[in-house]
């Protein structure tokens, strides 16, 4: 197209939520480069505050029909900070397997239903239903597993109902385990087949140097539900310095705060989390690294997609080692919580301060809450991952259209929405800030 290129794309398809991409190159200028989000902005802080501290893990969990069990865990994890209480290591191993399928389940949703068709050059995954009708089954065979073991341990995948401040208020019977085991270990095959189905695929060959930021840890873990905050700019900071972490701004052309810390914008995600965490994943997820070329990281945010594969991996067989662990040890189910009308009646409630940092699917989530005495929510803060991405994600767009200016509006029009789609956003999640003008108020 040149030196002059119009490009306006309304409600971005196969992303979840509403946003828009809007180009203007004039005369070989950029003159306007935006994602707008467009989502009404939705207000959960608000409806946390004067609620008792044990409900905001149900309510949260709402923000996301697919990262319901991520913002249950920040939000739990926020209120044990505040409360002082520190979960059992038979609880965190639950959580974190309870983290691992739901990382498992988005990103198979991501793969295959919103990057794959970009990748086989249809539309949707519709097609792929006559063309692919084998890689179809696959994908909907691993969606359902997860589903099937995040029912077990929580009782459903969306808005869970046992996860809880403490623990769980009903532990899996050893008929659980052995269920579960099954399921993960029968999935090996399905998941060694989609690596196989990512390495002949062909992702855009695009390279933006960007500052990418996930959880760090010293324990020799690839840390998903714990550690501390780490960017590749070399900055370590502990998760209570969130705010400082994330810097929130206001942009006019979103409904979603960005954010940025070293730079002008920072990343997270998948590709994050193996850039600065990669040498920590399990041996087999480390092989499947190497397998696709991201054992030494990369800069090319298309590659997320592979990235997720990788995860996908270190999910499933880091699942199944927990779940072999439990099996081992025994659950004991004295720590069940019972919960009821006296259901404060173990824990001590006092005022305080809490943070929750959490790898969810599309990265690090943070919430955090401030108590009264009597356990009611005074403040509440939540970020997620899609609204840290925001700015980056404009910043490649503006990186990658001076690369593709000579291709025609279709080929441009595609390259922008994989660039955003490869993010894997959660638009709706990231609405949190509407800004209110009045004129001609009289006081």
């Amino acid at each position: 197209m040149g030196e002059n290129i119009k490009i306006n794309i309304q409600h971005l398809t196969r992303v979840e939520g509403h946003g828009n991409i809007v180009v203007d190159l004039k005369d070989g200028t950029l003159k306007t480069c935006n994602l707008e989000i467009v989502e009404a902005p939705r207000f959960f802080e608000g409806m946390l505050r004067g609620r008792s501290i044990f409900e905001a893990q149900h309510i949260t969990s709402r923000i996301c029909g697919i990262c319901a069990c991520g913002h249950t865990l920040a939000s739990i994890q926020a209120a044990e900070d505040a409360l002082g209480i520190t979960p059992s290591p038979q609880t965190i191993k639950l959580r974190k397997l309870l983290l691992h399928m739901e990382i498992l389940d988005s990103h198979i949703l991501h793969i295959y239903l919103l990057a794959v068709p970009d990748l086989l050059g249809v539309k949707s995954f519709m097609p792929l239903i006559d063309t692919h009708n084998a890689v179809v089954r696959r994908a909907l065979r691993l969606k359902k597993a997860c589903n099937d073991v995040c029912n077990i341990l929580v009782g459903r995948h969306v808005h869970p109902i046992r996860a809880t401040i403490g623990g769980f208020t009903k532990l899996p019977t050893d008929y659980d385990l052995d269920l579960m085991l099954k399921q993960l270990t029968d999935l090996h095959e399905d998941l060694d087949e989609t690596i196989e189905l990512i390495s002949t695929l062909e992702f855009p060959q695009f390279q933006r140097e960007s500052e990418f930021v996930a959880l760090v840890s010293d324990n020799g873990e690839y840390p998903l539900l714990s550690g501390n905050i780490g960017s590749t700019n070399g900055v370590r900071m502990n998760k209570s310095d969130y705010k400082k972490i994330t810097n929130e701004y206001i942009v006019p052309h979103s409904s979603a705060k960005f954010t940025r810390l070293s730079q002008d914008s920072y990343a997270v995600g998948a590709l994050a989390r193996l850039n600065l965490n990669c040498g920590k994943l399990n041996p087999k997820a480390k092989e499947t690294a190497e397998k696709l070329n991201l054992a030494n990281g990369s800069n090319n945010p298309f590659l997320n997609t592979v990235a997720q594969a990788v995860e996908c991996v270190h999910c499933l067989n880091d699942g199944i080692k927990i779940i072999e662990e439990l099996k081992a040890t025994g659950i004991d189910y004295k720590e069940e919580i019972l919960v009821g009308a006296n259901e404060t009646s173990t824990i001590t409630v006092k005022s305080g301060k809490g943070v929750g940092a959490v790898e969810v699917p599309r990265g690090v989530l943070f919430h955090a809450y401030e108590t009264d005495e009597t356990g009611r929510i005074l403040n509440a803060d939540i970020i997620v991952p899609t609204g840290q991405n925001l700015a980056n994600i404009e910043a490649d767009m503006r990186a990658l259209i001076p690369t593709i200016r000579h291709k025609s509006e279709e080929e441009i029009t595609l390259a922008l929405e994989m660039l955003v789609r490869a993010y894997d956003p959660c638009i709706s999640c990231s609405a949190h800030f509407l800004d209110v003008k009045f004129v001609n108020r009289r006081r």
